[in-house]
């Protein structure tokens, strides 16, 4: 008789759960139809680290819309790290009361009437990498009052996230938001250490690929237990990972150290365009309310921001290295190309490029770059100049500064 009953009761609840839907299952997939181009937009680590508050947050909204960085395609004002306060008596969030004295809500309604989006960031583990409260245990009730104050990008970072898999611990976060029922990009960023370009396409939007950059070109910071690494390190560190790119899902190489007062003018062109070759996200770390104009040529070049957005969504790669002379190469819509010389080494270098000898072709995709069959214009994208047509009769000649770019887009000819 008990065994008959149980059966009952078990028949029951599972009547019961079948009518109610199983609540208890999760969707751990990211929010479809986002970042089909890599995101823009500027984050305040790079340069303000901890020192983050309302005011601040507001002042670069309206530069970015002031300066011209909206009208190029910038869409998000992300405050990363030290943004917090404590947690009330049942666990919700709040921000810092002292630096955010209005509240999420009204600075999210504040960049939002200038037309941009506001980001967030929060912490896999106990504690955010500056200390803060991570949101491990708490991810379902962070994403709910993310939803609440109308944030449109969360910044997901893996310090103090002892016994934690990375897979598990961001397909949680990603339940979370979507249980909440409002569209936010996430961003991964545990530093590339379980290789979230495995699992991360239909878990985030983006993902770091390496550890933290550092404002230089071509060096390593060594802090004891961890190194921040220069341009030129991250770039190499993409190396086999273009086959995980692509429309909604990014590598993510790090934030932009271009106006940080590192960087000479010529290596901002080289940083800003290897990574818009690369198909990387372009979220500047500088001050926007204090660049100079030479800065804000950079940022704002929309044709090299072009090679960035291109709807194909195809990671750019090395077609040749030879003495520090790099070529890379980037299949665009309508048959166009880029095709970009950088100079890694401190010396000038004579760029003599047949185009008949060397051959362009892109082995994941299978484009190539066929002179024997299409005539292409050349322009230069950064002094804006028409440079004759590609052609295997005649070699691209030019001069190269060091830790400099070339680069130039080939267009079809009709």
């Amino acid at each position: 008789m008990k065994k008959i009953i149980f059966s009952l009761l078990c028949l029951i609840s599972a009547a019961t759960a079948m009518a109610q839907g199983n609540n208890y299952v999760q969707d751990y997939t990211k929010y479809q139809g986002l970042a089909m181009t890599p995101p823009m937009g500027w984050n305040s680590w790079n340069k303000f680290s901890c020192n983050v508050d309302e005011n601040m947050i507001k002042q670069m909204a309206d530069a970015m819309v002031a300066t011209g960085m909206k009208d190029a395609g910038y869409t998000y004002i992300n405050i990363d790290d030290c943004w917090h306060g404590d947690r009330d008596e049942k666990g919700f969030i709040h921000p810092d009361p002292t630096r955010f004295p209005s509240g999420m809500k009204a600075l999210a309604d504040y960049v939002h009437s200038k037309g941009l989006k506001l980001g967030i960031y929060s912490d896999a583990g106990s504690q955010t990498c500056g200390g803060r409260p991570g949101s491990r245990g708490y991810e379902f009730q962070d994403a709910q009052i993310y939803a609440e104050w109308g944030i449109d990008y969360l910044k997901y970072d893996w310090c103090n996230s002892e016994g934690l898999k990375a897979e598990g611990a961001y397909k949680t976060i990603t339940a979370a938001l979507k249980k909440a029922g409002h569209p936010v990009v996430l961003s991964i960023c545990e530093w590339g250490t379980d290789k979230p370009w495995e699992w991360g396409q239909n878990v985030g939007h983006l993902w770091r690929t390496t550890g933290d950059i550092f404002n230089c070109f071509d060096c390593i910071k060594d802090h004891g237990s961890w190194k921040a690494f220069g341009v030129m390190q991250i770039l190499d560190m993409q190396k086999g990972l273009r086959q995980y790119a692509g429309p909604g899902h990014w590598n993510d190489p790090d934030m932009l150290e271009i106006g940080n007062g590192q960087l000479t003018p010529a290596e901002d062109r080289a940083h800003f365009t290897m990574w818009s070759m690369i198909a990387a996200p372009l979220i500047a770390g500088n001050d926007l309310r204090s660049m100079d104009k030479e800065t804000l040529e950079v940022l704002i070049n929309k044709e090299i921001i072009a090679l960035n957005q291109d709807k194909l969504g195809i990671q750019g790669f090395k077609v040749s290295d030879e003495d520090g002379l790099e070529v890379w190469a980037k299949p665009l819509v309508n048959n166009d190309w880029a095709i970009v010389f950088l100079n890694r080494s401190t010396t000038p270098k004579k760029i003599d490029y047949n185009w008949a000898v060397q051959k362009v072709y892109d082995d994941i995709n299978k484009l190539d770059l066929s002179l024997a069959t299409t005539t292409y214009s050349i322009k230069n994208l950064w002094d804006k100049k028409d440079k004759g047509t590609a052609t295997t009769k005649k070699a691209l000649k030019a001069d190269l500064n060091g830790h400099d770019v070339l680069a130039l887009r080939l267009t079809k000819k009709k």
